[in-house]
């Protein structure tokens, strides 16, 4: 037997099955932690905004029609509330980014089994740089870049979670990854 899809899972919950909501949850949790987490820099921000994400689907259960793929809807949703959270909060920009090399629940780490104590390092000291880089990112170049480099959201789906054209995606994602190596290069990563 096939597993259900995102809409399948959704009408079951409209008719009251709460195993079809929290397999849905369970489907998505993770993508849209890291998503918030990258955005606010906070996990325990984070695995605040993406229940609220999923309360927000809840609660409008009735209304939700299949016209675009649900994680584009949930991003949307996430993204939107992320957004505000950063707007209400006045920390847009002052929060660190989640280690891009510390293995947690959320990522998986940078390592090779057979490596060495210098590789490790030199690991350590890569992920840093990425870090600060991320962080020194604008809100929207951030955005564009965690959704497709770390969700895997492709540009139309990216285009419907942020509300702007496929073609200022594509540009903002080019000028993010653009950003992201000039600020490597600016904090000293010219050989990363």
């Amino acid at each position: 037997m096939s597993e259900p899809s995102d809409w399948e899972l959704i009408a079951l919950a409209r008719a009251g099955s709460d195993q079809a909501f929290t397999r849905l949850v369970r489907r998505y949790e993770q993508g849209v932690v890291v998503f918030c987490q990258r955005m606010t820099g906070s996990r325990q921000d984070a695995e605040d905004l993406a229940q609220d994400s999923f309360i927000r689907v809840y609660r409008y259960l009735p209304r939700l029609r299949p016209k675009a793929k649900f994680s584009t809807v949930l991003f949307g949703i996430a993204r939107n509330l992320t957004l505000n959270f950063l707007r209400d909060t006045g920390r847009r920009g002052r929060y660190r980014t989640q280690s891009l090399t510390r293995e947690d629940a959320s990522e998986t780490a940078l390592r090779d089994t057979a490596s060495t104590p210098d590789r490790q390092a030199r690991l350590g000291e890569i992920g840093a740089l990425l870090e600060d880089a991320l962080e020194r990112l604008s809100p929207d170049h951030r955005e564009v870049l965690v959704l497709r480099e770390l969700n895997g959201l492709d540009y139309d789906a990216i285009a419907a979670v942020t509300k702007c054209r496929k073609g200022t995606v594509k540009s903002r994602l080019a000028r993010a990854r653009e950003q992201l190596r000039l600020q490597l290069l600016e904090l000293g990563g010219d050989d990363v």
